[in-house]
């Protein structure tokens, strides 16, 4: 009791020092957790920039689609009809992106007469709300298949995915589990949306300043409790043996390509690698024909949009 009161109220010199020690110690803590929830915050909410997308004029006669998500909630997406009963794509935005990113990949994968499908994810786009960067994702992506799977005009059993980084992840999570995927490409994916936090965290310049990452993951698994328990993708991609997949490393974000070069090696076969100078979605435009190029190709060579 005499340390407590001593150290509340200092009278000698040694426990004024303590004091002050004590008291700029616990101005830097919550100083650095203030910082980490900021940045956590931005994380967690990205600008969206929703395309303007209008069906009625829009080539390949989309029509929109709507499917349920968590919450008891619905979600619309655009669906681009190709040849009946032939494959679908289902193409997926990357974090901090939005279905109107993807549209040419649409357009070329439609041409060659698969039915393609494309959404916003939780907090991107049109969609409101917090990004959960791949967990809830996955289960929208999810929902979307089976929604899909229900029509009379595709083929039920024989989905493609495409999906770049958040949305990697979450091709790589569901390609893992369900069997009617039977081919997917991904572009920089990750093996657990807490990798992406901690890219984030070295993006923002914030990582020298000590415990700030400590703090953000912490933030993160948080708000993600119910998710606690998610094993990283990579102890389920052995359930994807004879499934083709084609990884894509994007030159320009040397940390993500490397996690997406971990993924394609600990893959099993059969795989594939493609390297781009550039994410898809800031490629040039002989790049990006390019890039759209080898992905239809893989997606006929491997799942070719017959009627079935």
């Amino acid at each position: 009791m005499a340390i407590a009161s001593e150290l509340r109220y200092p009278t000698s010199t040694l426990a004024k020092i303590i004091s002050g020690l004590l008291a700029l110690l616990l101005f830097a803590l919550v100083s650095v957790a203030s910082m980490a929830g900021f940045l956590l915050y931005e994380m967690l909410h990205p600008p969206r920039n929703p395309a303007n997308i209008d069906v009625n004029i829009m080539m390949g006669h989309p029509m929109t689609t709507s499917f349920p998500v968590a919450g008891g909630q619905t979600r619309d997406g655009l669906f681009f009809p190709g040849l009946r009963g032939a494959p679908t794509i289902i193409v997926c935005h990357g974090y901090g992106g939005q279905r109107g990113d993807v549209l040419t990949l649409v357009t070329a994968l439609q041409e060659h007469q698969f039915n393609v499908f494309l959404f916003d994810f939780l907090g991107h786009g049109t969609v409101p709300g917090v990004t959960t960067i791949g967990y809830r994702e996955t289960g929208e992506l999810r929902s979307a298949l089976q929604e899909l799977a229900n029509r009379d005009d595709v083929d039920a059993q024989h989905f493609g995915l495409w999906g770049t980084d958040m949305g990697g992840y979450a091709v790589l999570e569901v390609a893992s589990t369900d069997k009617r995927v039977a081919a997917f490409a991904v572009e920089d994916p990750y093996a657990d949306p807490r990798d992406m936090v901690r890219l984030q965290v070295s993006n923002s310049g914030l990582q020298a300043i000590p415990l700030v990452q400590r703090f953000t993951d912490f933030g993160f698994r948080m708000y993600n409790y119910p998710f606690r328990n998610e094993p990283p993708v990579t102890r389920k991609l052995a359930a994807t043996a004879g499934v083709p997949k084609l990884f894509i490393l994007a030159g320009d974000r040397p940390a993500q390509s490397e996690s997406g070069l971990q993924l394609f090696l600990q893959a099993p076969d059969p795989k594939q690698m493609m390297r781009v100078t550039s994410t898809y979605r800031d490629l040039s435009d002989d790049d990006r024909r390019t890039y759209e190029n080898q992905v239809v190709s893989f997606f006929l060579t491997n799942i070719p949009p017959t009627s079935r």
